[in-house]
């Protein structure tokens, strides 16, 4: 029970700002959809979500808000990244993202638009990605260890729904040129020419819990940029895995 009401809200979050239908929700969350919205309407009595009377479309509530302002504090590290992502922004002309580790995904929690007038658009805040998918899900993979990362492959079939690129054989070629690199590059296998690269962020016991990303049109990532680019992101991510720690010991 706790499994599907977990899968609803990450659903609806995943719909958000404009919300969405019962029947998207179920679609989804894979449950049935009486299932859904017995489990909807409960969720909407306790306020933690809300439902639209005149589209009938479900958003998160105002209960969410509030246990999430508690939880900011200690889990929130947007501000300690806001002029990071500025930087790397203003330094590369292209959108710069912080994204989290959230189980077997990662999660977009912060953006910053880059000069560079034209954009990939395939990131956003509150974009839920499996982990080894687009620059920073594979960053933070990369940086798991050998049997987190066999365990996390064996359990999951990223070619079924990101394409043959994503079979584990790929996905295991990309983690070791990560690894050799320092830093994760998604040469436009998400959205065609799109590219993106990423470098985790580490927390004070050293896992990796978050990366950095820049995102951007293929013709702004040329195999000479490439190495200029990395070397930005990983002074970042140092920076602010520098600030992580520095927190968490005051």
């Amino acid at each position: 029970m706790i499994g599907r009401v977990a899968a609803l809200l990450r659903a609806v979050a995943g719909h958000e700002p404009n919300g969405a239908s019962t029947t998207d929700l179920a679609r989804t969350a894979e449950l049935a959809r009486p299932t859904a919205h017995r489990l909807l309407s409960s969720l909407a009595t306790e306020g933690l979500l809300d439902r639209d009377p005149k589209t009938g479309r479900w958003s998160l509530g105002p209960e969410l808000f509030l246990l999430g302002s508690l939880a900011a504090e200690r889990y929130d590290i947007t501000e300690l990244a806001h002029d990071i992502l500025r930087d790397l922004a203003r330094e590369t002309g292209e959108s710069a993202f912080l994204s989290a580790r959230r189980g077997d995904e990662s999660v977009c929690l912060a953006e910053e638009e880059g000069s560079f007038p034209l954009r990939s658009h395939v990131l956003h805040v509150g974009l839920r990605l499996p982990l080894g998918v687009a620059s920073a899900g594979l960053a933070i993979l990369s940086h798991l260890s050998e049997r987190e990362i066999d365990d996390y492959l064996s359990s999951v079939d990223l070619a079924a729904s990101w394409g043959p690129e994503h079979a584990r054989a790929a996905v295991r070629e990309r983690i070791e040129a990560t690894r050799v690199a320092g830093y994760a590059v998604n040469p436009a296998l998400l959205v065609p020419g799109s590219w993106g690269m990423g470098a985790a962020v580490f927390d004070h016991r050293g896992s990796p819990a978050w990366a950095l990303s820049l995102t951007g049109v293929e013709s702004r990532f040329p195999a000479e940029r490439r190495p200029l680019l990395g070397k930005l992101l990983l002074q970042q991510a140092h920076r602010l895995s520098r600030r992580l720690r520095e927190r968490s010991f005051n």
